[in-house]
């Protein structure tokens, strides 16, 4: 674990200070980790500020299941699955909210690699974020995650025909705004 070695301890010492709710591990851990998980976050997050609101209350679960983590695995890795469990969690609070139709799925041909290479990854982020909740969420689970559609419909309570269906739903979606963004430059 890099913040245990930066701190000079080792890892088991830097956990046990974490399952003392030590302030000064706490810290560390928040401002090392701190840009790579929000970037995760805003990967399942509608704008910022929920992506800030997923990212602390994943924070929060860190500290509270800290003495669950099994010394010798990868601490980042599990911080991380934390992140992506607490998204999928505020997107079943949200999903309420959301009505979306999944009845039709229209083939796609992939977006162009050129179109994609010319676009920044703020760019890419914000095609992503575009998305509607239940198309991000799939299409983050698949594509950057990789989960199978099998998994996915267990993780959300949806039905795999589903999960294929708002997977090519999001992938037309972005190709469209990849192809908008690739006419107007």
């Amino acid at each position: 674990m890099g913040i245990s070695i930066q701190l000079g301890l080792s890892e088991e010492e830097f956990i046990t200070a974490l399952i003392n709710r030590e302030k000064w591990a706490q810290k560390a851990v928040y401002e090392e980790m701190y840009s790579d998980l929000l970037l995760v976050c805003l990967r399942y997050a509608s704008n910022n500020q929920d992506a800030l609101d997923i990212l602390h209350d994943g924070f929060i679960k860190v500290f509270r299941n800290i003495s669950k983590y099994k010394v010798g695995t990868s601490f980042e890795s599990w911080m991380r699955r934390i992140m992506i469990n607490t998204s999928i969690d505020y997107y079943r609070r949200e999903k309420r909210r959301w009505t979306e139709d999944i009845e039709t799925a229209h083939h796609l041909s992939a977006a162009s690699d050129g179109a994609i290479a010319k676009m920044g990854e703020k760019e890419i982020l914000q095609a992503i974020q575009s998305l509607s909740p239940a198309y991000r969420m799939v299409f983050n689970l698949y594509v950057i995650e990789g989960y199978s559609h099998r998994e996915i419909a267990d993780v959300l309570n949806i039905n795999e025909s589903t999960s294929r269906s708002n997977l090519v739903k999001a992938r037309s979606k972005l190709r469209n705004i990849i192809e908008l963004k690739k006419d107007m430059k």
